[in-house]
């Protein structure tokens, strides 16, 4: 089991990235300890020889000026002092013979005749002597004076060593105290790195869950990749959702007005059983006809409507020449309009180029204008306008019909829904919802002012251009 539970937490992305975070720092604190390590020890060998090259400065001047005697006497005065420390003092004279020789009692013996001989230019050379495996060693400068005298003075790296034996002892503690620090930071860094995952996770599993679409994950706002990440799963949830409603409302509508042309149907077809005259069977057959292609109609343009409220609509937008537009979606009812006696009127400027879906936009002008004719009067008038308004174009479509009430304008957008003096009119209720959800589709707006006995104006704002990421989007 413990096996199990070992191998699993190794897969966790936590885990991991925990893992790689107290890796990364601690490497990274290895390396600066190590470098610091090496600058301290650069630094403190250096100090020593400039302690050393002072010293034999100090020393060589006293035994110039005052022979063996001036130099033991230089000496004693620095080791009453405790400053250098203790030193090794030699001086070489002709033949090799040596003539002084001052060194601490307690160090072991040095073999200096393996010690560099300097030039005769008065040039300072440096030698390193190993004091036999205790770990030190013995940094001797030397000197040739103007008489020909060698002159050595001397130092152990003991006192160095101890020092940097003590800094390495603090320096493995801090080490230690980084690595507990990196991975204690490391886990709970990561866990807050992958909190709006794990809320991510939480929300999919909890949707998965109970079927319900309406959970959303808490976002933090604060504009990270992983934030963005929440707000475009909210977003893609807010899509399905919306679709989902749309199949909803589709189907409780159509089941719920199927019901009405299905049971004339059925009525239609049983005054057919019960008839053997040919005239009435054949205008059965007529009615269903009729019936059928109005149920035929209906679904289609629910099914469009659905489309377009969620977003699946499929538009080819083009550059489309509005007036062009315009006065081919007037012509087809002109002979409707001439039969009712009622005047269509277009001002549209040549120059207004919209990029739409030319088919999509030419049901929304049927509808309307369909409406206008309809519902307007012998004698009166039905007007088609269009203008630029900045970054839109705007379409009104405006007549002198019986108008609407104002209790009715909120509604009459709704799937279905048909006012009290479109009622004896023959028509499903569905014209001004598929107005509205192909508008916006296209990214625009659609709204209407009516006074009862004055008459309605139904105005259009679409963009005349859009976006190159919204149109490669359809």
């Amino acid at each position: 089991m413990y096996s199990k539970w070992r191998e699993r937490l190794r897969h966790t992305l936590g885990f991991r990235l925990a893992l790689w975070y107290a890796v990364i720092f601690v490497v990274s604190s290895l390396a600066l300890t190590g470098l610091t390590y090496v600058l301290v020890a650069a630094s403190l060998r250096q100090y020593d020889r400039e302690i050393i090259g002072t010293a034999l400065v100090q020393y060589a001047n006293a035994y110039q000026v005052g022979g063996v005697a001036a130099l033991r006497e230089e000496i004693q005065r620095t080791q009453a002092t405790a400053a250098p420390g203790p030193m090794l003092v030699r001086t070489v004279g002709a033949r090799q013979v040596v003539t002084f020789l001052s060194r601490p009692s307690e160090w072991p013996e040095f073999d200096l005749s393996r010690l560099e001989v300097p030039s005769p230019d008065g040039q300072q050379t440096w030698s390193t002597l190993d004091t036999g495996g205790d770990g030190f060693e013995l940094e001797v400068a030397s000197v040739r004076l103007r008489d020909g005298t060698l002159f050595q003075v001397g130092m152990s790296s003991e006192r160095r060593a101890q020092l940097l034996q003590r800094f390495r002892r603090v320096l493995l503690i801090d080490l230690l105290s980084l690595i507990v620090v990196g991975l204690a930071g490391g886990a709970i860094l990561t866990s807050s790195a992958l909190q709006p995952l794990r809320r991510l996770a939480d929300t999919v599993r909890s949707i998965l869950h109970t079927g319900r679409t309406d959970a959303r994950v808490a976002t933090q706002n604060t504009g990270d990749a992983l934030d963005e990440l929440s707000s475009l799963v909210n977003a893609m949830l807010n899509r399905i959702d919306a679709v989902l409603a749309g199949m909803r409302g589709a189907l409780d509508n159509v089941a719920h007005d199927l019901r009405t042309p299905m049971t004339r149907l059925r009525g239609i077809a049983e005054t057919a059983l019960n008839s053997s005259d040919p005239t009435v069977l054949r205008d059965a057959l007529a009615d269903c006809l009729d019936e059928s292609d109005q149920v035929i109609e209906m679904l289609n343009t629910l099914m469009d409507i659905s489309e377009a409220e969620t977003g699946t609509m499929r538009l080819h937008r083009e550059p489309t020449d509005l007036d062009d537009l315009i006065r081919r979606s007037v012509e087809l009812y002109e002979d409707l309009a001439e039969e009712r006696g009622v005047e269509i009127r277009t001002n549209v400027p040549s120059n207004l180029v919209v990029e739409l879906d030319r088919n999509r936009m030419r049901q929304v002008l049927a509808n309307l204008i369909d409406n206008s004719v309809k519902y307007t009067l012998a004698g009166g008038v039905v007007e088609i306008a269009a203008h630029r308004d900045n970054g839109d174009a705007t379409v009104t479509v405006s007549d002198t019909g019986v108008g609407i009430p104002a209790d009715e304008l909120p509604r009459i957008w709704d799937r279905l829904y048909r006012g009290d003096k479109s009622r004896s009119s023959r028509g499903l209720g569905l014209g001004l919802s598929l107005v509205k959800a192909i508008v916006a589709a296209h990214g625009g707006k659609v709204s209407v002012r009516s006074r009862p006995g004055e008459g309605s104006t139904f105005e259009l704002r679409l963009p005349v251009e859009v976006p190159r990421a919204n149109l490669s989007a359809m």
